[in-house]
């Protein structure tokens, strides 16, 4: 069976999460890992290949440059910081990769249709990396809105995604720095509220949007955000991010004739069955891989997990030899609605889509 070569540029703590995903994949590789020191590269990957090891070894680079000339990279995993991601970008694309980047995907959204343009011109895939739109939990909530009874008409979408740990983030952590994350917790935890909003409207965009900024750093970028979007017909939706807040992640629909509830809309609490909750009654959705005893079961990376399917899309979109095209234009609509919560919050009135 083919597999996909992918090269991570970075050593992020998130990719190790991706590692064990690609790893679990059955059709993906990490080939190859690259940071500016070439010796911090080789230490991720012994450190990750100790736990879930490749039969081959993936490379040890000292430079992103270096991966990307790589004839043994078909495709980049991308977790650099916002404001240098550009630049890697649109030199993966032009080098031949497919793309699957972390979000917020740019610094703005004209920033990320360079980017999507590069991609386009040289036939490559792009990615987000929303791990809960490759969920099975949401094609089944799909069909419980769609069948026009359980929930109705929606009226009023809502969504909370908050953490907060204290101690030294606000001095050390790279989403307080405006240089590398500008949009701070926007960014970083509203792109999945806002990301949510939008399936759930069927990639609809809002009339106009609002936003305040209730915390934010001394850099300065938002630590904590409230953002509206309004569309014709009275139909509204709100998000809630924040560094301050204790840690919680969930979203509801409000219908004319019901509601529906999506405890750990991003990260499922049980991510072998994840479920929701359509009036008070609780579905869940099975998978066929059972939970080891003892296990916990919020861990992700094992072979039906949101995150491992998202790896597994990805790299079957690129043997198809198709390009898909919705996925960009995902990551281009919730780019658009970010920047302009971000702006009409800076400029404190509603800013028009």
């Amino acid at each position: 069976m083919n597999k996909l070569r992918i090269g991570f540029l970075g050593t992020a703590g998130i990719g190790r999460k991706n590692w064990k995903a690609v790893f679990n994949s059955g059709n993906c590789v990490v080939a190859a890992v690259a940071s500016r020191d070439v010796n911090k590269s080789r230490q991720y990957i012994e450190e990750c290949q100790r736990e879930f090891g490749f039969a081959e070894t993936p490379r040890a680079g000292g430079s992103y440059a270096e991966l990307l000339a790589s004839p043994d990279v078909d495709a980049v995993y991308v977790p650099l910081p916002t404001g240098l991601r550009k630049e890697w970008v649109l030199r993966a694309a032009d080098a031949g990769k497919h793309v699957l980047c972390e979000k917020p995907c740019g610094v703005s959204a004209a920033e990320l249709a360079d980017m999507l343009a590069a991609c386009a011109k040289n036939r490559v895939q792009f990615l987000d990396g929303v791990m809960f739109m490759h969920s099975p939990r949401l094609a089944k909530i799909r069909e419980v809105l769609d069948d026009d009874q359980s929930v109705g008409e929606i009226r009023r979408i809502t969504s909370a995604f908050t953490f907060y740990v204290g101690g030294d983030f606000f001095r050390d952590n790279i989403r307080v720095d405006a240089t590398l994350e500008p949009a701070g917790c926007i960014g970083d935890l509203g792109w999945y509220g806002i990301r949510f909003a939008l399936w759930a409207m069927r990639w609809q965009l809002p009339r106009e949007v609002t936003g305040k900024i209730l915390s934010q750093s001394g850099t300065p970028v938002p630590t904590e955000f409230a953002g509206e979007l309004f569309y014709d017909d009275g139909v509204s939706a709100g998000f809630h991010c924040s560094f301050l807040a204790a840690k919680q992640q969930w979203a509801h629909i409000s219908g004319q004739k019901g509601w529906l509830r999506v405890p750990g809309f991003v990260h499922p609490l049980d991510g072998y069955e994840p479920a929701f909750e359509v009036n008070d009654a609780e579905v869940r959705v099975a998978s066929d891989v059972q939970c080891p005893p003892g296990a916990d079961r919020m861990l992700s990376g094992h072979a039906t997990a949101q995150d491992t399917r998202m790896f597994r899309n990805f790299a079957n979109q690129i043997f198809s030899g198709q390009l898909n095209n919705d996925w960009p234009q995902w990551a281009v609509k919730t780019q658009r609605v970010l920047d302009a919560c971000h702006a009409a919050a800076r400029r404190g009135a509603a800013v028009r889509i």
